[in-house]
């Protein structure tokens, strides 16, 4: 870390290079998925591919569960082998290469279109893997144990992601609409390149040395050893707490991702869209919670730092984000419920503003809060392996999202928005009863007066 960084904002200039490198990064990510379903299932003259709905929401949520899910190995390799800044580098490449190779003619390469779309996939998921645990790992190495800005820092950060996700929606809809559905994949391509370009011109100037070596060998020569430590009691308590708030997140993240698959199509199919003599297009539905974060951030990071010392600690914060999902899914029950049975009704387009609405103020209470408890709670060796453990929740929750939305034709979208709505209002009611234990767990890793390093090498070690 380099020292006496210069600042901005009060915060240190290289997180506002990882903000710009996540920023494009998400652009390509949500450009994609905001026509993926969509390009699946046109069976129309521009290119589609022609699958049912099943079919498509099935692969959606394989596709979308193993881009959560190759973080765990890519951090593993980051921390152990390559360091964080090549992971960067050479994940970005390999998504940028996927891209492209999906935006390609059909029959270009000598392989079956069907062949050529899975390659595509396939370098997207691994370069994924190797990318997005360790920049979200960086902005915490930024910061020192125990610095108060780190959750300021982590929602910076999260406004980032949702800028990018913001115009991935705005853009892809006017570029899909005007050259097809090719084009649109061309520009969460070109996206990918820009996140590359800054990360590759700018990181040595603002990061220094951050990303450079590996983490466990970090790890090894702060605490001048040549051998891999156990964990101490302290470290297992705080894993302990990752592990089962990952079990909560799978909750809201399975019934929040239904915004790319089940609510994408509902937009499309089922919901008015015509504002005089204009239709919005359905990828643009997929802008506006990427708007409220960016609206809403500040106001939530002010009102918690208006409560000061009562402000709830993470696991409470979970819990409310879960009870905000259920009140969004409520509003897709009303939708539902204006179509009285008829599936030629065409719904408000209100409702799906008030879902969005309400699952981004459960977003924000859930997902800058998580990156920065995770950067808080894992020990420096496996910081990275843990972020993709992380991820990993996220991996499984996208996978259950795809096979919920799935069975839409069979259970129908009003059972399934309220079989969402009831399971995430007695999820939280479990959380809240929980989140004194799980906080007694984190051994004041949230406070300013943590436990440092080196009162927690003085315990006794732990096998785990």
């Amino acid at each position: 870390m380099p020292n006496k960084p210069s600042t901005l904002l009060g915060h240190p200039k290289g997180l506002f290079l990882l903000f710009g490198t996540e920023l494009w990064e998400r652009f390509s990510y949500y450009a994609m998925r905001a026509i993926l379903v969509l390009y699946l299932t046109d069976q129309t003259i521009n290119g589609g591919m022609g699958w049912t709905t099943a079919e498509a929401l099935n692969l959606y949520g394989i596709y979308t569960g193993l881009v959560y899910i190759t973080p765990l190995i890519g951090g593993w390799l980051a921390d152990n082998f390559i360091g964080q800044r090549k992971s960067l580098i050479i994940g970005g490449a390999l998504m940028a290469i996927g891209q492209f190779i999906l935006a390609m003619p059909n029959h270009i390469l000598p392989l079956e279109s069907i062949s050529v779309f899975y390659l595509g996939l396939a370098f997207i998921i691994v370069g994924n893997g190797l990318f997005k645990p360790n920049v979200s790992s960086m902005v915490g190495d930024l910061y020192e144990k125990g610095d108060n800005r780190r959750d300021g820092a982590f929602t910076i950060f999260y406004m980032g992601i949702n800028i990018g996700a913001l115009l991935a929606g705005v853009i892809t809809g006017i570029v899909t609409g005007d050259m097809g559905w090719k084009a649109g994949f061309a520009t969460a391509g070109i996206g990918m390149v820009l996140s590359l370009v800054i990360q590759l011109t700018l990181a040595q100037r603002y990061l220094g040395d951050i990303g450079k070596v590996p983490a466990a060998h970090r790890a090894l020569n702060k605490n001048n050893s040549k051998n891999k430590q156990t964990l101490t009691k302290i470290e297992v308590d705080r894993l302990k707490v990752i592990m089962i708030m990952g079990l909560f997140v799978v909750v809201f993240w399975a019934g929040f991702e239904q915004a790319g698959g089940l609510m994408n199509i509902f937009s499309q199919q089922y919901t008015d869209r015509m504002v005089g003599n204009f239709e919005v297009p359905a990828a643009w539905f997929q802008s506006l919670n990427p708007f409220f974060i960016i609206a809403l951030a500040p106001i939530m990071a002010a009102i918690w730092i208006k409560m000061g010392p009562k402000e709830p600690g993470s696991p409470v914060k979970f819990a409310i984000a879960l009870f905000f999902l259920a009140i969004g899914f409520l509003c897709m029950v009303g939708a539902v419920h204006q179509q009285g049975g008829d599936l030629n009704v065409k719904t408000s387009m209100m409702w799906l503003v008030g879902a969005y609405f309400f699952h981004t103020l459960g977003e924000l209470c859930l997902s800058p809060i998580g990156l920065s408890m995770v950067t808080k709670l894992a020990p420096l060796r496996l910081a990275s392996l843990m972020m993709g453990v992380w991820f990993g929740f996220n991996a499984i929750s996208n996978y259950v999202a795809g096979l919920i939305g799935s069975h839409v034709g069979s259970l129908g979208a009003m059972q399934i928005f309220a079989g969402i709505a009831i399971t995430a209002t007695i999820a939280g009611g479990i959380l809240l009863i929980c989140s004194g234990t799980l906080i007694k767990w984190m051994h004041g890793a949230e406070s300013s007066n943590s436990i440092d390093n080196e009162q927690e090498e003085q315990l006794t070690p732990t096998k785990a």
